[in-house]
């Protein structure tokens, strides 16, 4: 019998050479994705015509109050399909591509994009306080998955689909090809390779060329001629990313402290955005400028106008409530625009403020807006090329980028410092998943130093004698301890070694104090050092014990590293290592599969505590896909017996997740008599 293997699409094309179909693929993804995103465009600003020009209009004689109407309105539709159609998301809009890029090969579940798209529209059209970049990044990656997986390409180039994809969605959504290539380097690939390099330059261009003949090559913002006045002007766009990387860090927790709260709220799916679009209905009947993207508001900042303080203070301050509730109840769109918005108002109110204080210097406090703009993108997304070039290219103005840069540089220095992860990463990071440069790290980079340090040992004062010191050395079993001054602050380092040294130079020394002897160059560590960094330490200085200090006051001892630590947070980076591929496991099946896998432990009394897999009583069409029991993961069997402390990943259908709830929630029978 003839052995029938299996052939893909791409060998059955009458091509010497894959490029050609990579070369279809680039037209697809990039025209595609350039046509999608200007029908997305028009769809919800159509729809925002329809809601606050037509529907307004008429609601408008029965007091100007009803202007509030209109998000509630949107509210509702958004909520009831997210309550009847729309699946459960493992993460909100680029996290998702993220994690599909790194983890499943660039697989997406592109058929969802179609009603994540209307969803977006309605929230747009309705002013819910959301950016359109999102969903046009969807637009696009979720294409160049389509592309990826229907011609059966390997995972390697379906990643390039996709990183294609999203920066031709955001050439698109912003009119910025230039932007839309780093976008995809420098947040959905995580790192540049020259293959990578030159298909992304080709979709993020022929998505600009669409949009470019729809509507034209005008920026974005058009905004008059700045110029850096005078270099005393550069200490204060230092101060302005400084100001916007707390900016940017309070935008990133807000939004999460509201999804948690809306997470974990008794509220049904439908009424959530429907209390917040009140909210954000009220807030807009006094300040109206929050409504939507807030293009418009920001055009009149950078253009001179609406430059009051108290107004520009306000604004900033309500968007981040606005967009954060909007987000974490259900609306749907994008962080891009809302940033903007904030580093607008932002650097409109401190250069304002600036202008007052510094008469002389001739400040123009739309600068400080532009400028502004890109340090809170820069330091919400942590993409310091993508925002700076993003403002180039949408206010086509090129004469202040020595202050631009600064602020960006200072913003993505403090910001990463004050919040590690980035507004996409913060997602990921609490499903378990931590990528650096597109790729899950090395065992060790998951692991801090404060979490496997051990309390500062006894220390020794510099006046103690070196006799006393070599006596605690004997008694405590140690080769080595920290010197303290009469401040109790670290001072040095002595040793064993340190010692021996000392007596043979002179046996007398034995009566001198130990501050004379110690080691005063130092190599240390802070708590937030991951153990790779430590143990490369270590090994460039040949030493078994690093003090760890207060990153602020290095003088301050905070604990203690020994090689002995670095044995046991290896085997804890280990456990954590199965921990994180299980959890790749549940995400590769469930882009397969096409359904949601669900993630439980089992607790101690439960109904599966003790159960067979087959006597779990599952919904029809589900398994238990993976079981994690301490560091092993294995592929159950239905004579696999789970125990209390089982970690099991779940597939099943959308709609049974209630039903497996209540499988872990439930007290097993036995336990209860």
């Amino acid at each position: 019998m003839q052995d029938y293997k299996h052939i893909s699409l791409i060998d059955r094309l009458p091509f010497p050479n894959d490029r050609i179909v990579d070369v279809i693929a680039v037209l697809i993804i990039g025209l595609g994705s350039g046509a999608g995103v200007m029908l997305f465009k028009f769809a919800y600003h159509w729809l925002g015509g329809v809601m606050f020009t037509d529907l307004g209009g008429w609601l408008v004689q029965w007091g100007a109050w009803t202007i509030v109407l209109i998000p509630v309105i949107g509210g509702l539709v958004v909520g009831l399909l997210h309550q009847f159609l729309i699946a459960r998301e493992r993460h909100h809009g680029v996290s998702g591509i993220m994690e599909a890029v790194a983890l499943a090969g660039g697989r997406l579940r592109y058929w969802r994009a179609p009603l994540k798209i209307l969803t977006s529209i309605i929230s747009l059209g309705a002013g819910a306080s959301v950016g359109p970049e999102d969903p046009s990044v969807q637009i696009g990656a979720n294409l160049g998955s389509l592309v990826g997986q229907k011609l059966q390409m390997s995972g390697e180039r379906t990643r390039m689909m996709v990183a294609m994809g999203a920066a031709a969605g955001i050439a698109a959504a912003f009119n910025a090809p230039i932007a839309g290539v780093f976008f995809a380097i420098e947040i959905v690939l995580g790192e540049l390779t020259s293959a990578a390099f030159g298909w992304i330059v080709f979709g993020s261009v022929l998505s600009a060329v669409v949009t470019r003949a729809v509507v034209g090559q005008n920026p974005a913002f058009p905004v008059p001629a700045y110029s850096l006045g005078s270099v005393w002007e550069l200490p204060l766009y230092v101060g302005l990313g400084l100001v916007a990387a707390i900016v940017s860090v309070v935008y990133i927790r807000a939004i999460y402290l509201a999804q948690d709260w809306f997470h974990h709220s008794p509220l049904p799916k439908w009424v959530r955005p429907v209390i917040t679009g009140a909210i954000v209905g009220v807030i807009g009947l006094y300040f109206p400028q929050i409504f939507g993207d807030g293009y418009a508001a920001v055009g009149k900042i950078l253009s001179g106008q609406s430059l009051i303080l108290w107004l520009l203070v306000a604004l900033l301050a309500l968007k981040i409530v606005a967009t954060s509730i909007n987000l974490g109840s259900g609306f749907m769109g994008g962080l891009f625009a809302p940033s903007l918005f904030l580093g607008a108002a932002l650097g409109g109110a401190y250069g304002v403020l600036m202008k007052s204080m510094f008469p002389s210097l001739d400040i123009a406090p739309s600068a400080f807006a532009l400028v502004g703009m890109a340090a809170v993108l820069a330091g919400a997304v942590h993409a310091p090329v993508t925002a700076i070039m993003l403002l180039f290219e949408m206010t086509d103005d090129f004469h202040i980028v020595l202050p631009l840069m600064f602020a960006v540089a200072v913003s993505i220095f403090i910001s990463e410092a004050l919040q590690p992860a980035s507004v996409y990463e913060v997602s990921l990071l609490r499903k378990g998943i931590r990528l650096q440069r597109g790729k899950d790290v090395d065992v060790l980079e998951t692991l801090k130093v404060a979490e496997v340090m051990k309390p500062a040992p006894d220390t020794i004062a510099t006046q103690t004698p070196l006799q006393e010191v070599s006596s605690l050395f004997t008694k405590e079993h140690v080769h080595g301890l920290p010197v303290l001054n009469g401040k109790g602050e670290l001072c040095g380092m002595i040793t064993m070694a340190d010692i021996e040294r000392a007596i043979e130079q002179n046996p007398e020394n034995l009566q001198l104090p130990a501050g004379q002897f110690c080691s005063q160059k130092l190599v240390v560590v802070h708590p937030d050092y991951t153990i790779q960094q430590a143990l490369r330490l270590m090994g460039r200085y040949d030493i078994g014990r690093l003090p760890v200090v207060d990153p602020i006051n290095p003088r301050k001892l905070l604990g203690w590293l020994s090689r002995v630590d670095l044995v046991r947070a290896y085997d804890l980076a280990l456990a954590r290592r199965t921990e994180v591929r299980h959890k790749v496991t549940q995400v590769q099946l469930g882009t397969v599969s096409g359904v949601a896998v669900f993630e439980i432990t089992v607790e101690a009394g439960s109904h599966l505590d003790g159960k067979l897999v087959s006597e779990i009583g599952l919904p029809e069409g589900s398994l238990v896909a993976s079981v994690r029991r301490g560091r092993r993961v294995t592929i159950p069997h239905g004579k696999t017996r789970l125990a209390a402390g089982d970690q099991i990943a779940i597939v099943a259908k959308e709609e049974d997740e209630a039903h497996i709830k209540d499988l872990v929630s439930r007290e097993d029978e036995v336990s209860k008599s």
